[in-house]
């Protein structure tokens, strides 16, 4: 494995509450995948009340629900990120590639080379 630099966007806040950060976008992305916010939480290992309440956070916090829930029924419920959550998500992962590209090559020149006996990576 080539050794590098990683840059993690740590989050984007709106006052005192947490617009959007790497848990909720891997959230958003389990919403997507399995099409329930009870099987997202589950698949994140985290209760559904605090996948609910993360998802209540993130759409207070835009200008636009990045989350959509259908109530059980006959059909069963279901959830849905809506066109402008998919949006959100491409864009955090893009900002996210960018901004560890950018890492790379203004930091990386100056760090000292991994040893070659792969040692694990400290963080």
């Amino acid at each position: 494995m080539k050794a590098g630099v990683r840059f993690h966007i740590r989050d984007i806040s709106r006052r005192t509450e947490l617009a959007i950060g790497p848990g909720k976008v891997a959230l958003l992305e389990a919403i997507v995948q399995t099409g329930s916010i009870t099987a997202a939480a589950k698949r994140l290992g985290m209760s559904y009340r605090r996948a609910w309440l993360l998802v209540e956070e993130t759409n207070r916090c835009l200008v636009r629900p990045a989350v959509e829930t259908a109530a059980g029924g006959k059909k069963g419920g279901g959830t849905v990120l809506t066109p402008f959550g998919a949006e959100l998500v491409r864009r955090y992962r893009r900002l996210e590639h960018q901004t560890e590209v950018a890492v790379a090559r203004n930091l990386h020149p100056m760090l000292r080379p991994l040893p070659s006996g792969g040692g694990k990576a400290h963080r």
